[in-house]
């Protein structure tokens, strides 16, 4: 077993574990979405669609819950500071009720969560934080949009509360490849480890059938 193996087997191995799917919502990740319009490339996140379907596929298969987190934007939590982003001091992404804030090309199956969320992390005035203690989450696998922002705050955060991170660096996807880089070397020194979709699968498929982690 290589040293990647090794390390990907101590955060999965005897641990439960969910993925967490990050702001894969059309302002974000469509072409025809607020971050395409403001002129960014967003065609990295249709070159990382098929590994995360592949992953959710295989979490259903295998039992692990699946937390999407989906940014909602309005005036309520659109603070002075928080727009403060935006040259002109409107936020146009992600409007709550929107077009925008749907997901995209991602479904979310009766049993998987959402969790709506305002600012970068995900743990920032939502309920995951709550969520992952009911089911007795010990470790975040990492997906979704984009990564060097919402994807990597959540996961600093998510491993300075104690929980193991691991960071699939071809099912997230940045708006520049250098900035996608810099957060999977960043995670992968510092907060946990990064991996491939690849990888865990094949540690799923070797493991005996595990039971449900959710219970209605």
């Amino acid at each position: 077993m290589d040293q990647n193996q090794d390390k990907l087997k101590k955060r999965l191995e005897h641990k439960n574990t969910a993925i967490i799917v990050v702001d894969v919502q059309n302002d974000y990740c469509h072409p025809e979405g607020a971050i395409a319009k403001l002129g960014t490339d967003v065609s990295s996140v249709k070159n990382m669609m098929p590994n995360l379907h592949a992953l959710l596929e295989a979490a259903q298969q295998h039992h692990v819950p699946v937390i999407y987190l989906q940014t909602n934007h309005e005036k309520a939590t659109d603070s002075e500071v928080w727009v403060s982003r935006f040259a002109d001091g409107i936020n146009p992404i992600c409007h709550t009720g929107s077009w925008g804030a749907e997901f995209y090309e991602v479904s979310p199956l009766p049993d998987d969560i959402i969790v709506k969320k305002h600012r970068y992390s995900g743990f920032i005035h939502t309920r995951l934080e709550s969520v992952l203690q009911t089911l007795k989450i010990e470790t975040l696998i990492m997906t979704g949009v984009s990564t060097n922002l919402c994807v990597e705050s959540t996961a600093r955060d998510g491993f300075m509360m104690d929980y193991h991170i691991v960071l699939m660096k071809d099912a997230c996807a940045a708006f520049t490849q250098e900035e996608h880089d810099m957060t999977v070397q960043t995670v992968d020194t510092y907060f946990g480890m990064a991996s491939d979709t690849k990888a865990v699968i094949s540690f799923w498929q070797q493991q005996p059938n595990q039971a449900p982690q959710l219970q209605h």
